[in-house]
């Protein structure tokens, strides 16, 4: 195999849009936008670190501000008080309504189940600690061996023909059967989990604007596949329950909820199941995608993991702070007036937080858009959020990633970049490769060309 001296073609001349030189040119939200995203970053950085979107805020006659800098979100993300979730505040008015909000009309079985198991700060730390932690949080070392599992045996499918298209054979199939062990979904229905999962997130890779918002028949188009995702996740909560195995789902029909003092009723358990698939499978599918490009272009990198191997975690944490695969969210709310770098917020106002930016915030980091192994406290970064509502999936997507550069490592001598690749991004806001074709050599395996 030649050196690997091949570079993606610039993204910039592929997008639709064109790439911003100064303030007026930045949209973070359009068309082809996402080719761009670094360069705006910088732009907001220099020129409008609390960028104002006119007329875009949660309420009718309230704006949106979009924040890039570190310490800014840093500080929203721990207060959920004085920086309300949309999500929390319309748990609150289907709290308050008097319909059934399992049977209100365009409400998400998630965010139906929110009211009755995690309606306030108190009971979302129960919910963590009692629900999701046991399967997805820090302590559940009970998903090392499995993810150690599939890593192989995805490998083990392309290693030898010297191809991969990494994203739908090893970065894409990897979450998703580690999901399916974990929730104990069928490995036969494998690819209903994906079509569902693809339902869930569609307003963040479809939707229009910071609020990601979809056409009225896309949405109805979506809650009919969440419809059937549901029904599908009741048959299986049925077998479950009459036969209970090694599994979130079995466990899920046994638990015993403190808050409530009761088990899980069959809607709940849904409500926690769409949860877990709109978390568990994008993120690590994004971040290897990405990360498989960093390595390619810093073949010193790949050399160095291979010969210290305890540098893998850092890698993949510097990875997500150079690539975080959701960039940003609409995700809080002001209370009260605010002042970020000296701009006044309105009470009321929208909050895009733009995870992406505050990673690379050159007040943080020294070299922020420089690839470094030795960084200190390198898992400050935003990409999972922080504060009590730091992603309940991280941890689990981190041992994810790590066991499988582990395993790619072991299998590996060198990847490259084909020369059929495009390597543009979804829409939405997530930095989501479509697909990467690769050529690869096995470990062990002789040379063909100089190395």
């Amino acid at each position: 195999m030649k050196e690997i001296t091949d570079k993606p073609k610039p993204k910039h001349a592929l997008s639709s849009m064109q790439c911003p030189a100064h303030l007026s040119d930045v949209d973070l939200f359009g068309t082809g936008a996402c080719e761009h995203w670094y360069e705006a970053y910088d732009i907001l950085h220099r020129e409008a670190p609390v960028h104002k979107i006119p007329g875009e805020g949660f309420a009718p006659g309230t704006d949106a501000f979009i924040l890039t800098k570190h310490e800014d979100i840093a500080a929203v993300v721990r207060d959920q008080e004085r920086f309300p979730l949309p999500g929390s505040l319309m748990v609150q008015q289907l709290c308050a309504a008097e319909a059934d909000p399992f049977e209100t009309p365009n409400v998400n079985i998630m965010m139906a189940a929110m009211t009755t198991l995690r309606p306030n700060p108190q009971m979302w730390r129960s919910h963590r600690q009692e629900l999701t932690d046991p399967w997805v949080g820090p302590g559940a070392g009970r998903n090392e061996a499995m993810v150690n599992r599939v890593a192989q045996e995805l490998i083990d499918r392309w290693i030898e023909r010297g191809t991969v298209e990494f994203v739908s054979e090893f970065a894409q199939p990897l979450p998703q059967m580690v999901m399916a062990n974990v929730l104990g979904w069928p490995m036969e229905d494998l690819k209903l989990l994906k079509y569902y999962g693809d339902g869930t997130v569609k307003p963040f890779v479809y939707g229009s604007g910071h609020r990601n918002i979809l056409p009225q028949e896309e949405i109805d188009s979506q809650f009919e596949v969440l419809a059937e995702f549901k029904a599908y996740t009741q048959e299986l909560i049925t077998r479950k329950r009459a036969r209970p195995a090694e599994d979130m789902i079995s466990f899920l029909t046994q638990v015993e909820y403190s808050p409530l003092a009761r088990r899980l009723a069959d809607d709940e358990i849904n409500g926690v199941v769409y949860a877990m698939v709109i978390g568990g499978l994008e993120t690590t599918q994004y971040a290897l995608a990405e990360q498989v490009q960093l390595l390619i272009e810093h073949p010193d990198v790949w050399r160095q993991l291979k010969a210290e191997r305890g540098l893998v975690r850092a890698f993949t944490e510097e990875a997500m702070r150079l690539r975080a695969p959701t960039q940003g969210l609409s995700t809080r709310i002001t209370s009260q007036d605010e002042v970020f770098q000296g701009v006044r917020v309105p009470k009321g106002s929208f909050l895009h937080l733009r995870w992406a930016a505050a990673n690379i915030d050159p007040q943080e980091w020294d070299e922020p858009q420089t690839l470094r192994l030795d960084r200190k406290a390198g898992t400050r970064h935003l990409t999972f959020s922080q504060g009590a509502r730091v992603c309940p999936g991280a941890s689990l997507s981190r041992l994810e990633q790590v066991v499988a550069w582990n395993r790619l490592l072991d299998a590996v001598e060198e990847f490259e970049y084909t020369d059929d690749n495009n390597f543009l991004h979804q829409p939405g806001i997530m930095l989501a490769t479509d697909h990467l074709n690769l050529a690869v050599r096995r470990a062990g395996a002789p040379s063909t060309g100089n190395t």
